[in-house]
């Protein structure tokens, strides 16, 4: 497993398309200054031995070395341990609506979006933990099974987008159905399903499979995204608005948050229901609500030991650049033979 300690070095990796502009800049006003001395029949007896191969073989390695050495301080890392790890923590599964009311943009940036950002920060507040993200619409969908990986919860959970299921509309009571299949111990009591969503259920069979899930020990919380004034579902193409969702009789529907479908299936198992427009607001009542449960002892496994491996990049660039110091612009004798680019014809 890798891991990256400094990636704000990367930025570094700039310093290499600069490179290569400026060499194309002073190719152009060399050739340019040439022209003026002499033409290129002439310029070619003058000076045979210039080499244009010669002198993008340096620039290439100058960048090489560039790039390595940008590599060496973000300090790449390789986990040569792994370790069973015991911990106690909540077993947390996400619902997260991607149907497309989704993309109303009554709460910046839309309502997706701000539900990404949600969900990154309860995670970002938890201590051991495990989590599971399910996507639905129409349909439920499982992203990410229960695991204490929160680098790779994040990653699937930024991946999601409302193109993702073809099965449009929203079906709350397909994600509870679904997510009664994430927990793998049935005495366990400290299950949480967190479901974030703007409200609307064309299933209408939500508060009924709550209750089911309760009984089976499923305390559900949900999010509200989006505000109850509503707003229009953008057509977008390149991040451009073309147009707005229209309903059969040419009129532009108007989606709003339906808060409550969402506390009827919270107050059905004992949960609670949290607007989600004040993100710091969320995490801590969320926070606070687990706090509050009883943990369960689990084992996980967990690279435990990293080790640097930042010296080989930072050797192969400083290798690379003694290179491009000896690097000569002019022909060699072995280039001359190859007539690389035509260069040896005058």
């Amino acid at each position: 497993m890798f891991r990256l300690d400094e990636k704000i070095w990367f930025w570094t990796l700039l310093a290499i398309p600069v490179i290569i502009l400026l060499f194309v800049l002073l190719q152009i006003w060399r050739r340019s200054a040439q022209k003026k001395f002499a033409d290129s029949g002439l310029l070619k007896r003058l000076s045979p031995n210039q080499s244009l191969f010669k002198s993008i073989l340096k620039v290439v390695v100058l960048c090489g070395a560039f790039a390595c050495l940008s590599l060496a301080l973000v300090n790449p890392k390789i986990g040569t341990k792994l370790e069973t790890v015991r911990s106690q923590g909540v077993d947390i599964v996400f619902a997260v609506d991607v149907s497309k009311s989704m993309l109303a943009e009554d709460i910046a940036p839309n309502r997706l979006e701000k539900s990404k950002q949600l969900v990154t920060q309860i995670i970002n507040s938890l201590a051991s933990d495990r989590v599971g993200i399910i996507a639905y619409a129409g349909k439920a969908f499982p992203q990410l099974p229960i695991t204490t990986d929160y680098a790779s919860a994040k990653m699937f959970l930024q991946n999601m987008n409302t193109d993702m299921l073809s099965s449009q509309g929203t079906a709350i009571h397909e994600a509870i159905q679904l997510a009664k299949t994430y927990y793998d111990d049935e005495e366990q009591t400290n299950r949480v399903l967190i479901i974030i969503s703007d409200g609307e259920d064309h299933g209408g069979e939500a508060v009924d499979i709550a209750e089911e899930a309760n009984e089976e020990g499923i305390r559900i919380l949900t999010i509200g995204v989006g505000d109850t004034k509503g707003g229009p579902i953008p057509i977008k193409r390149n991040g451009v608005v073309l147009n707005y969702k229209k309903d059969k009789n040419g009129e532009t529907v108007i989606t709003r948050l339906d808060e409550t479908t969402l506390k009827e299936i919270a107050t059905e198992t004992n949960g609670i229901y949290i607007n989600g427009r004040n993100t710091n607001e969320v995490v801590d009542t969320i926070k606070d609500v687990l706090d509050k449960m009883d943990k369960k002892e689990f084992e996980s496994k967990q690279i435990a030991d990293f080790k640097d491996q930042f010296q080989w990049f930072l050797g192969l660039g400083i290798l690379l650049l003694f290179i491009d110091i000896f690097f000569l612009e002019r022909k060699t004798e072995w280039l001359k033979k190859l007539n690389l680019f035509n260069e040896a014809s005058i």
